[in-house]
Order: structure tokens, then sequence, then C-alpha cells
């Protein structure tokens, strides 16, 4: 009968045990729940920071090309003015000048004509 008593006592010791070591899993395996889902929080929101950053940045970099394509339009504007006036200027000394080729020869003939 002794052993008996000490089989069960065993046993009940056991199974105690084992209540003990599978709440110790459980609340082990519900703290590492707990850590690996703060860990996913911390990395989408640095995840968010850094996807916020990027748009910032872009938007900044954005700005400052169109800024830049904005000058270029100008200065090309400035040049189609001076180089309209260039062929203004050009289109204007040619015809003065078959005028003044016109007057020369002209005046070449009548030279002739007088000698």
């Amino acid at each position: 009968m002794e052993r008996d008593t000490v089989v069960k006592e065993v046993v009940e010791a056991l199974k105690i045990f084992s209540r003990d070591i599978r709440t110790q899993i459980d609340e082990m395996g519900s703290q590492l729940r707990a850590e690996i889902q703060d860990t996913a929080n911390q990395l989408r929101a640095e995840m968010q920071d850094t996807a916020n950053q990027l748009r910032a940045e872009m938007q900044q970099f954005r700005a400052e090309v169109n800024e830049r394509f904005d000058r270029l339009e100008q200065k090309f504007a400035g040049l189609r003015v001076e180089l309209t006036e260039t062929q203004e200027t050009v289109h204007f000394l040619a015809s003065k000048t078959i005028q003044h080729e016109k007057k020369l020869h002209h005046l070449a003939k009548q030279l002739e004509f007088i000698r």
C-alpha cells in the first residue's frame, strides 16, 4: 500500500509539474507573440516613416527639377527672341545690301554711258 501511495504522489507531482511547464510554455508563447507583434509594429512604423521621408524627398526633387525646367524655358524663350531679332537684322541688312548693289550697278552703267 505504501508503494501505491508513493506512486500516486509521484504521478500527482508529475501532473502538477507538467501543468506548471505547460503554463510556463503558454506564457512564453504569449510573450513571444507579443514581442513579435511589437517588433512587427515597430518595423511597420519605421517603414512608414521611411516611405514618408522618400515621398518628401521626391516632392522636393520634383520641385527643384520643375524650377530648373522653368528657368531653361525662360532662357530658351530669351534666345528665341534674340534669334528672331538677329534674323530680322540679317534680313534688313541683306535687303539694304541688295539695294546698294543695285545703285552701284546703276551708277556704274551711267559712268560707262558718260565715257
